[in-house]
């Protein structure tokens, strides 16, 4: 099924659904079919249907965009809590976590897809010791899914853009990309989000649209807040994705709050979203 260019969607995980009769109510509810599916992990978000996930979620006719793959041991505490166990960034965890990896591989094409996206780690900077180590591991991870066909796309926030420029040009695997997060690259405080699209450009292959505030100091994590409210600029991120040619779709991605305030925020996103778009066709 054809996704349209700039379609507006959802990320299953922001809904907190446990099921795909929910999933499908919920983006029922709010006027949209696309959306970005959890492979079902049960670190970051658990599924009734366990196996029985692709099946399911095909049947109901959902517009998946791609598959978001969470690690076990992850933890998002604070920015130094996930510095050392996000990703393939520990080396005592790159084997488990490489299976990890193989097994959403085969979820992400039972799904039907041919997206994958997964935090890669904090990426060490050029002079490090621990780069070629990360960047062999990141080599594995292009090898394996180049072998079943699908293209894995690294999302930002734990990098600046210059760095994460950098290390795609390094690996020069091409099917290594950027699922492109604004509102990640303030709350880790790693840059400009809007000068990171044109650093990024051609290699961005899907967008979480996501709002937040810088931290207020040096050590802590900034404020997710909804769209519009925020500093990232979103009118303008919409512009600037036009600019390079983006013509995938837009993920709304709501990570705080209960599950009913995480609805109403999203609502209120899809809206705010779709008034951007439609300010940006009038003035065309």
């Amino acid at each position: 099924m054809t996704i349209e260019p700039l379609a507006i969607g959802v990320c299953s995980w922001s809904l907190q659904v446990k099921n795909v009769p929910e999933l499908k109510r919920l983006l029922d509810q709010l006027g949209v079919s696309v959306v970005q599916i959890a492979c079902g992990d049960p670190h970051h978000a658990t599924w009734d249907e366990g196996d029985r996930l692709p099946e399911a979620a095909r049947a109901a006719g959902l517009q998946m965009s791609g598959a978001m793959l969470g690690f076990p041991g992850e933890d998002y505490s604070t920015p130094q809590t996930i510095q050392r166990t996000g990703g393939f960034g520990d080396p005592a965890t790159r084997s488990e976590r490489l299976e990890r990896f193989r097994w959403a591989l085969e979820r992400t094409r039972a799904l039907g897809l041919t997206d994958l996206m997964l935090h890669a780690g904090f990426l060490p900077e050029p002079g490090d010791p621990e780069r070629k180590p990360f960047l062999d591991t990141l080599g594995q991870v292009s090898a394996l899914a180049a072998e079943k066909g699908i293209i894995v796309a690294f999302e930002t926030g734990q990098e600046t853009a210059d760095l994460l420029r950098r290390t795609l040009d390094d690996l020069r695997c091409p099917n290594l990309k950027v699922n492109f997060d604004p509102a990640n690259m303030l709350l880790y405080d790693k840059g400009d989000p809007l000068r990171a699209v044109e650093i990024l450009g051609a290699d961005i292959r899907s967008v979480h649209v996501k709002d937040a505030n810088r931290p207020t100091r040096p050590g802590v994590w900034g404020e997710e807040v909804p769209l519009g409210q925020g500093q990232v600029n979103i009118r303008a991120f919409v512009l600037a994705l036009k600019k390079i040619g983006y013509r995938g779709p837009l993920c709304i991605e709501r990570e705080v709050g209960t599950q009913q305030q995480r609805l109403r925020d999203v609502a209120h996103g899809i809206r705010f979203l779709r008034q951007c778009l439609n300010n940006d066709e009038a003035e065309a």
